[in-house]
C-alpha cells in the first residue's frame, strides 16, 4: 500500500521519523529512498537543493553538490559522524554559518575539517560532548585555513573542554569574534577567562554560566595564590569595606572587555562582591545574569547599579543575600530595565516591588516566583502601578507550601 502513496505524502510521513529511522526506511525501495532524502531536506530547511545527503546508505561520507550554500544547520542530527563534517568542508567551501549542536558522535578528528571553511563567520558546536578542543584549536589556528572572520562561537555544554585546548584556541580567534559561549564548560578556570580578556577585547557577548571554577582572582586579573600562602590583601580590604589599597584591577581583568553588551555569570558560585564591585563597570551592557551567586550582597548590587546603568535584562534569581535595602538604592539606576528575574530571593518583600515600580517604568517582565516575603496583594498593587507589565511570574510567593503540588 505504501508503494502506491504519492511521493509528497510518503515524504510527509517519513519526516516525523528520527534520522536513524529515515536511513532504515531508505532501504525499502527506490521510492522510499527518494522520500527519505526529501524528508531530510525538509528537516534541514533546504528544499529544492539537488543533493544534501551527508552519508550514503552504507554510512560512508557523500559528496555535496551545492557549493553556493552559505548557511547549514545540522543540530540534533545525532547519527552524523566525523565523516559528515569532512563532506561539508570539502563541498561547501563558502559556508558562513554552521550549526553542529548536539552531534553526540562528533569528535576532535572531525574538527580538523573546519580549517577548510575560510569564510565561516558563525560556528555552533554546543553539546558536542566528545569534542575536547585540541583539533579544533589547530583548525582555527591553521595558517592556511583559519576562519579569520569568525564572529560567533558556541561551545556551550562541551564538558570535555579543558584550559589547555581553549588557551591554544583563543589567540587564533582574533579580534573579529563578537560572541563567545562557554556555558557549562565546567572544567575551565581563571586561566581561560584571563586569556579571553587578553585576546578577545572586542567581544560584545560573553557567556560563562556554570563555569564554577572561576573566582574573584580571575575577574580581577590577579594571579591566584598557591595553597598555604598568605592571602593577598586586595580582596580582604574589598570584602571588609575598608579603604582599598588597590583601586583598580590589575592585568587581564574583565574590565578589558569594554564593548560587552551581554554577560552571563550564572552559577559561578565562587564570585563575590570583592570582584563584582570592581569589574562590572560597563556603560553599554544591556543584559546581565548574576543568578545563583550566593555571595552577592547589597554592596555588590549597588556597585552593579552604578557601573551598568543601561541594563535592560537583569537576572538575580537565588541571590539570597540581596535585600530591600539594596534595591531601595539601586532601582533608580535602571530606568531602562525591561526584564527582571528575582525568583527565590528570600529576603525581598513588597518594599522592593514598590522601589521597582517607582523607578523602572519601562519594565515588561518580572519574575518573583518563590519569594516568601512577597504576597499576591503586593503583586496586584504592583501591576496596578505598572499596567504595561505584560508578565509577572508569581508561583509560590508568600511562602506557599510546595508540598501541595507533589
Amino acid at each position: 500500500m505504501a508503494e502506491s502513496l504519492p511521493l509528497e505524502m510518503l515524504t510527509y510521513i517519513l519526516s516525523f521519523l528520527p534520522l536513524s529511522d529515515q536511513k532504515e526506511a531508505s532501504l525499502v525501495s527506490w521510492a522510499w529512498y527518494r522520500a527519505a532524502q526529501n524528508a531530510l531536506r525538509e528537516s534541514l530547511g533546504l528544499r529544492g537543493i539537488c543533493c544534501i545527503s551527508l552519508t550514503n546508505v552504507d554510512g560512508s561520507p557523500a559528496s555535496y553538490q551545492q557549493p553556493g550554500l552559505t548557511s547549514l544547520d545540522l543540530s540534533g542530527c545525532s547519527e552524523l559522524t566525523d565523516g559528515a563534517l569532512l563532506a561539508v568542508s570539502r563541498g561547501l567551501r563558502h559556508l558562513r554559518r554552521l550549526s553542529l549542536g548536539k552531534l553526540q558522535r562528533l569528535t576532535d578528528a572531525g574538527c580538523t575539517a573546519l580549517g577548510g571553511l575560510r569564510e565561516l563567520q558563525s560556528l555552533n558546536m554546543a553539546e558536542c560532548c566528545l569534542v575536547r578542543g585540541r583539533e579544533l584549536a589547530q583548525a582555527l589556528g591553521s595558517v592556511h585555513g583559519a576562519p579569520s572572520q569568525l564572529a560567533s562561537l558556541s561551545l556551550a555544554h562541551c564538558s570535555s573542554l579543558k584550559d589547555a585546548s581553549v588557551l591554544s584556541m583563543i589567540p587564533a580567534l582574533g579580534l573579529s569574534l563578537r560572541v563567545l559561549d562557554l556555558s557549562s564548560c565546567v572544567a575551565l578556570t581563571n586561566r581561560t577567562l584571563q586569556a579571553i580578556c587578553t585576546y578577545l577585547t572586542h567581544l560584545s557577548v560573553l557567556r560563562l554560566a556554570w563555569c564554577r571554577e572561576l573566582c574573584d582572582w580571575g575577574l580581577l586579573g590577579l594571579e591566584e595564590p598557591l595553597q598555604g600562602t598568605q592571602p593577598r590583601p586586595e580582596l580582604e580590604h574589598q570584602a571588609s569595606g575598608t579603604k582599598d589599597p588597590c583601586p583598580e584591577p590589575q592585568g587581564p581583568s574583565l574590565l578589558m572587555l569594554r564593548a560587552l553588551q551581554e554577560l552571563d555569570l550564572t552559577a559561578c558560585s565562587k564570585l563575590t562582591d570583592a570582584s563584582l564591585a570592581k569589574v562590572l563597570q560597563f556603560p553599554q551592557l544591556r543584559q546581565l545574569s548574576l543568578s545563583l551567586l550566593p555571595e552577592l550582597t547589597d554592596k555588590g548590587l549597588l556597585a552593579v547599579a552604578g557601573g551598568c546603568p543601561s541594563l535592560e535584562h537583569l537576572a538575580l534569581s537565588h541571590c539570597t543575600r540581596v535585600s530591600d535595602k539594596g534595591w531601595a538604592q539601586a532601582a533608580s539606576s535602571w530606568p531602562r530595565l525591561q526584564h527582571l528575574n528575582l525568583s527565590s530571593c528570600s529576603q525581598l518583600t513588597e518594599q522592593t516591588l514598590d522601589a521597582i515600580g517607582q523607578a523602572c517604568r519601562q519594565l515588561r517582565v518580572l519574575d518573583v516566583a518563590m519569594c516568601p516575603g512577597i504576597n499576591m496583594a503586593a503583586i496586584r498593587r504592583f501591576q496596578a502601578q505598572l499596567p504595561q507589565v505584560s508578565c509577572v511570574q508569581s508561583r509560590f510567593v508568600g511562602g506557599a507550601d510546595l508540598t501541595l503540588t507533589l
